[in-house]
Parts: C-alpha cells; structure tokens; sequence
C-alpha cells in the first residue's frame, strides 16, 4: 500500500550540455572530442507535488539514455509508488532485463533511482545519507582528476594549477610512464597521485609498463587491462606488480562487482552511480564491499544529482575516503557553488533534505539539449 501522494505522477529526462574549460587543448574520451558534458537529467514528480531529481550516465551515449528513458522506463513507472523503492526497482529491474543488464537500460534505472531517493529524503525531512543509515561526515576529501593532456609538459603545468587550487590528491588520464614522471615531478613526493588508463593495455603491457611506475608511487592504477572485466589477468598483475589496482567504472551491476570481489584482483572497487543502476545497486556493492575488506572509490566526473549522490553515500560509508571531482571549470555550474570543491579540495555537503539541492532551472533552460 503506498503512502498518501507518493504515486509517481511523471517522468521527465531533461538532456543538457555544460560548456567547461580544462588546463588542455579540447579533447575527450571514447572517440569523441567533448565540446560540452552531457549529462542526462531525470525528474521525477509524484502526487503529493514533489520532485525528486536523478542522473544518468549521458556523455557519448547521452541519445541512447534518453531514449531508454523516455520510451521504455518513464512509461513502467508512472503510476507506481515511488516510497516503495526497493520494490519498484526490483520490478523494473527484472522486466528490462532482456534488454541488457549494463549500458543504457542500466543508465536509465539508475537516473530513477536516484530520484527516488531524493524524493524518499524530501518526504522524510532529512539527507539521503541519513536514509542509509546515518551521516557520518559533512566535508568529503576529493581528487582532481584531469582529462587527458597532450604531452608529459602539458601534465607537470596542469598539475601545478591543480596544487594552486588546493589540492592533494590528482588522477591522470594518460598511458605513457613519461607522463607519469612529470606528474610527480610537478607534485612532489607528498601528494598522492593516481592513473586511469581507460582500459589502454593488453595483459602484457600492463605488466611490462606498470613495473616501469612502481617509483612513482601511485595510490592505484586504474582498469589497466582490456577488456575490463578480465578478473584472472588483473588478479594476476596485481600479484606480479607492487602497485594497487582499481577498476569498476564499467562493471554493469552490483552482480558484476561479486564477481570481481571473488577474484581478488582489485584493491579499489569503483562504482559509478549513474552507470551501475543507482543508489540502492551501490549501496549493495558497499555491503559486499564491507563484508570482504574491500577498499571503494566512487566513479563520479559528472556535475549532475550523480555527484550529489555519490556525496551522500561518501558521507555515509567510511569505506568512502574520497571522491573523483573532474578537473574541469563549468561556465554554468547547475548547483551554483554546491557539489564544488573549495580552496581545500574539500567538497561539502549541501544542507537540504533528500540529495541536499535542485538545480537551478535557469540553469537548465540554459543548457538544454534541443
């Protein structure tokens, strides 16, 4: 029986582009050179005149996402209780499953459940970290994780702004050991520096490359092999090289991360919350985590409800000891200032119920993808 006013009334996905600048040339990821992020929003209103907002994973598949969204997802949830979350997730979980247990399908639950917790807090009168079970910090340590620079130059001096912002803690996206050799050149033996190599090597390669950084003493190294959910060769990389390994990022669902925890090849585990199927699939992952000693740091480059949710579950879980903030600028922050690290490299968490703030439909208008 649901609660009084908590049907869902409406399902709407907003798609935005947010125009940002880098310490780089322009560039991008996946074969695309990014001009804008693009995120798609998830707004979800109930009966009883409430909104809850969600994210899902947009980017290069930000039309694939939509779609999910708009056509299939939006038209199985109207109409239902958006207080019952684990059982309407549970229920459109099992009856898209045939149409791919990760990608957009998984994308689109995501962005709704999201949503559903922020309209759970709303109701409530209190943050999503106390719905799971209790808010144990306000302030949340990030890293600068920079987007891929052109040569090792062009890493030392972005790494220098990033040390000017207030910074400790910086990922590079880059596959070469020259690059990784500015970098901790530009930072010093006291930050702590980490590499996301976006899956670039073969099982042999990774071995013979990673040894080459052992001096660089990286806190990780991410998804160093493709494909990335080839457990048996990280697991044998992570016994052969004496450098942390982290993956997750592309892993579809918390069944997904069972099976990686299983093999014992990670020392980071990565869920992304508007790729892995929400706040109730990471919350699953972090028991799993838990119960096995496992180490998590979120995948979060996004400026979207992802990010604020991915605060709230950092302000939960001490297995949380920081978050990924993308190492860009935004020329319309849809938060204004919240979500933002400070002079610090310290995110705080905003004060209001449910994900703790809305976006500035000013914003939106502004950025949205006809």
């Amino acid at each position: 029986m649901s609660e009084s006013g908590s049907r869902i009334r409406s399902v709407e996905v907003i798609p935005v582009g947010l125009r940002y600048t880098h310490d780089g040339p322009p560039t991008g990821f996946g074969g695309a050179q990014w001009t804008t992020l693009r995120y798609a929003l998830v707004k979800v209103c109930t009966d009883d005149g409430l909104v809850g907002w969600g994210e899902a994973f947009g980017y290069n598949v930000l039309s694939a996402t939509v779609q999910v969204i708009r056509d299939t997802l939006a038209p199985l949830a109207v109409g239902r209780d958006a207080a019952d979350i684990a059982g309407l997730m549970g229920s459109l979980k099992h009856t898209l499953h045939l149409f791919g247990r990760g990608g957009p399908t998984q994308y689109a639950l995501g962005g709704l459940d999201i949503a559903l917790w922020d309209l759970a807090g709303k109701r409530a009168g209190t943050s999503v970290a106390a719905l799971l079970g209790g808010m144990r910090r306000r302030e949340i340590p990030a890293y600068s994780s920079l987007m891929r620079m052109p040569d090792p130059a062009g890493v030392a001096r972005a790494c220098e702004k990033v040390l000017a912002r207030g910074f400790t803690q910086v990922k590079l996206h880059e596959h070469t050991v020259e690059a990784v050799a500015a970098a901790r050149g530009a930072i010093g033996e006291d930050a702590e520096l980490m590499l996301d190599v976006n899956c670039a090597w073969t099982p042999g390669e990774a071995e013979r490359i990673v040894e080459q950084l052992v001096p660089y003493r990286l806190k990780w190294v991410e998804e160093p092999i493709y494909p990335p959910e080839d457990f048996e060769a990280l697991a044998r990389l992570r016994q052969r090289v004496p450098v942390p390994l982290a993956a997750g990022e592309n892993l579809a669902n918390a069944w997904s991360f069972k099976a990686a925890i299983a093999s014992g090849a990670l020392d980071f585990l990565q869920p992304s919350v508007t790729k892995t199927g929400g706040i109730s699939e990471l919350r699953t992952i972090l028991t799993m985590a838990e119960m096995h000693g496992c180490a998590v740091a979120p995948h979060s480059p996004y400026f979207g409800p992802g990010l604020l949710a991915t605060l709230q579950l950092a302000a939960h879980s001490p297995l949380i000891g920081q978050i990924e903030s993308f190492g860009v600028r935004l020329e319309t922050p849809l938060f204004g200032p919240v979500g933002l690290p400070d002079a610090r490299g310290v995110i705080h968490l905003p004060d209001g119920p449910g994900l703790g703030a809305d976006p500035d439909p000013e914003v939106i208008e502004a950025c949205r993808i006809a």
